[in-house]
């Protein structure tokens, strides 16, 4: 990626910031390193879904600017939260596009799921530093979003572990010598699960994950390995490689994040302890690099490193991701939004844990859509709107036939 223009943030030049998402597990992490250098960044605004008490109290410790909160209803809450202080407050969905396109020279896109699309597409097309948390955005318009980055000159920097592994170890000028992308994965809480038991789990034990603290709707994605078909598509569309040549590889421990494997043997890796400050410290930091509070790996004391093939049989969100990476067009809009939707009713105790995939399959297999090229914001909606719609229905039929 060209570097050209950017600038390492420095107390002589502090860089810009905005957290869409500011109050989440990504955005929290966010928050905590650009405390410990305060006079390196300037936070233009924090954008919080509902949490209005924690949003004030980034908005007061990082003096941002601006805070919003998504739901128009705790307006009043927030404005009273910051009383006395010269920080702006705002709400509603308005609010958050305001706040993504305000001069921030990085912004962080981490609102989970595909509410934060537009606000990222914003950010992205003024040319901002995109750090990209939320993978739904590029799963559902990928397209669109590496469009704008390209035609506003914007750097698109990927924040998910995986990918931003394989950003930093990816050498641009041997790209023709890339013989395949791997893409590790936890396996998560059920790797050794029998399918029996798996029917029963819980909601609580899907979100223990083993390695990893990450909100809900991630942490029950990497349960049902969903995360990393996600993941798949977004390796295709962040480095131009053909599913083909993206292999995933489960890795228990969590220490190799993902390697890039070239065609005379040499296979690049970047390691780390499962501390998402080191990802993000990347993409905060580039084009150089700054401190990470992240404990460090002590090569002596490390549990051996193993890997697996993943079973796809007990995790069929492999091959569903796939089918619709093959499929193109909207397709990855709806095993999304069907994914979204299953997750939420999961969560909600309504369905169980295996119903998450069939779900995503049912509604995949029956989607009207066509496999059109995408071309607006407008078109991925209502592709979303109608994969949840269908996806209700699907939950629907099987709380009826149970």
């Amino acid at each position: 990626m060209d570097m050209t223009g950017w600038h390492a943030p420095s107390a002589a030049r502090p860089r810009g910031v905005t957290i869409l998402g500011s109050t989440g597990s990504v955005g929290q992490s966010t928050v905590d390193l650009i405390a410990r250098d305060p006079d390196s960044y300037r936070v233009e605004a924090l954008v919080a879904g509902n949490s209005v008490e924690a949003l004030a109290e980034q908005a007061r410790r990082l003096r941002a600017r601006m805070a919003v909160v998504a739901n128009e209803q705790r307006y009043r809450a927030l404005k009273d939260a910051l009383v006395g202080t010269s920080i702006e407050a705002a709400a509603g969905p308005a609010a958050v596009i305001e706040a993504a396109a305000r001069p921030a020279e990085w912004v962080m896109a981490a609102v989970v799921g595909f509410a934060g699309l537009e606000s990222t597409l914003v950010a992205a097309r003024r040319g901002a530093m995109v750090a990209l948390a939320n993978k739904e955005a590029l799963v559902c318009a990928g397209r669109l979003l590496i469009g704008a980055i390209e035609e506003s000159g914007g750097a698109l920097l990927p924040v998910d572990s995986e990918h931003n592994a394989i950003f930093q170890v990816l050498e641009p000028r041997h790209r023709h010598a890339i013989d395949r992308l791997i893409l590790t994965a936890s396996g998560g809480p059920f790797r050794n699960w029998a399918l029996a038991d798996m029917a029963e789990a819980t909601p609580e034990q899907a979100l223990a994950h083993p390695n990893w603290d990450m909100g809900a709707k991630i942490s029950i994605d990497s349960a049902t390995m969903m995360n990393k078909g996600l993941e798949l598509i977004e390796a295709h569309l962040l480095f131009g490689m053909p599913a083909e040549q993206i292999e995933i590889v489960v890795h228990p421990q969590s220490v190799i994040h993902s390697m890039v494997a070239y065609r005379d043997g040499s296979v690049l890796a970047q390691l780390g302890t499962p501390d998402m400050r080191v990802p993000i410290s990347h993409a905060l930091g580039w084009p150089s690099r700054i401190d990470s509070p992240a404990e460090r790996l002590d090569f002596t004391t490390l549990a051996p490193l193993t890997f697996e093939r993943p079973d796809s049989g007990r995790f069929p969100s492999l091959r569903l991701a796939r089918e619709a990476l093959a499929l193109g067009g909207f397709a990855p809009t709806v095993l999304n939004a069907a994914n979204e939707v299953a997750v939420a009713e999961f969560l909600a105790r309504r369905i169980g844990f295996l119903d998450i995939a069939r779900v995503v399959e049912e509604v995949l297999a029956t989607s009207t859509l066509s496999s059109e090229r995408v071309e607006s914001v407008q078109q991925v909606q209502a592709a979303d709107r109608e994969a949840r719609s269908r996806a209700e229905k699907a939950v629907k039929g099987r709380l009826l036939s149970n």
